[in-house]
């Protein structure tokens, strides 16, 4: 698929983008998820080894391939890595699924009841690496807590001034802002969180576009007129941490977001599955999940 092509697929593709992302400091608990005991790996190149193998089955798996998954997120190292004897980025293609790479370097300490993202010196080193391996885009992810409105500003011009540096490099940015499911007045910040984008689009110049990666919201059809805005390529909902059942009820409720699922997509895989089992469990989560973006 060349760029173009991507951005069509990403653009107007009937399906979901897979979260395959997990890096550092996730990586255990996604393991221990998966079956893999903390006992079974003994420092970190072990760690990530066992995870490429969890990420490289779930590529190759029947299922995946199906025209269901339209894109991936991966973690730099699985990027660089191999499955089906191609490179991962190529082999997604080869699946017809375009590649995006997580580039966020973690989070801050929260501060006024958001948690921004770490400085990233070497991000247009990262895009230059991506590209050539034939990535189409990006994902970063900071975090709100709160309904405080100099918080969640500045989240969302962080978001968009590293999305500016993303676009120079020639790559589609997506934004991840996420809004804990968890806080109590989420209601009230969601609605200062988009008209705090709204304004980072309407900043953005004519012809640019990103994608928004949000948290499913309280009020369903909030975020409708973000799916229509010329400026944004995909809006695409992040599960955070309901269970399958639940994000997909509620997305299901938000026609124009699709999923970009992480845990509502692996939660029932494990390592002790024959392939058989594994292709058929996983194909359950891609059908369920797929159904509620389309709807």
């Amino acid at each position: 698929m060349t760029f173009d092509e991507m951005r069509e697929r990403i653009a107007h593709g009937q399906g979901f983008v897979a979260a395959l992302d997990q890096s550092g400091g996730s990586t255990p608990k996604a393991l221990r998820g998966y079956g893999v005991e903390d006992s079974e790996w003994s420092d970190e190149d072990q760690m990530f080894a066992l995870i490429h193998e969890m990420r490289s089955r779930i590529i190759e798996a029947p299922c995946f391939g199906n025209g269901k998954v339209i894109g991936a997120i991966l973690f730099e190292k699985t990027m660089e890595g191999t499955s089906g004897g191609m490179s991962v980025p190529a082999r997604l293609k080869d699946r017809g699924i375009v590649p995006f790479l997580k580039v966020d370097k973690g989070l801050e300490d929260e501060r006024d009841g958001a948690q921004l993202m770490k400085p990233n010196p070497n991000l247009e080193a990262m895009c230059a690496r991506a590209k050539e391996l034939g990535v189409f885009g990006t994902k970063m992810r900071s975090v709100i807590k709160s309904a405080n409105p100099v918080g969640i500003k500045e989240t969302v011009r962080q978001q968009f001034a590293e999305g500016a540096r993303i676009l120079a490099c020639g790559m589609m940015p997506m934004l991840e802002p996420e809004y804990d499911i968890t806080a109590a007045d989420r209601a009230e910040g969601e609605k200062i969180m988009l008209a705090a984008i709204e304004e980072g689009l309407d900043a953005l110049p004519e012809g640019q576009q990103v994608m928004l990666k949000l948290s499913i919201p309280v009020e369903a059809g909030l975020y409708a007129g973000l799916a229509k805005h010329p400026k944004v390529l995909r809006v695409v909902a992040l599960s955070g941490g309901y269970s399958t059942d639940e994000a997909c009820e509620k997305l299901a409720k938000n026609p124009g977001m699709i999923a970009s699922f992480s845990r509502g997509l692996l939660q029932d895989l494990r390592k002790q599955q024959d392939d058989a089992e594994f292709d058929g469990t996983l194909s359950g989560a891609i059908d369920q999940i797929h159904a509620a973006s389309i709807t």
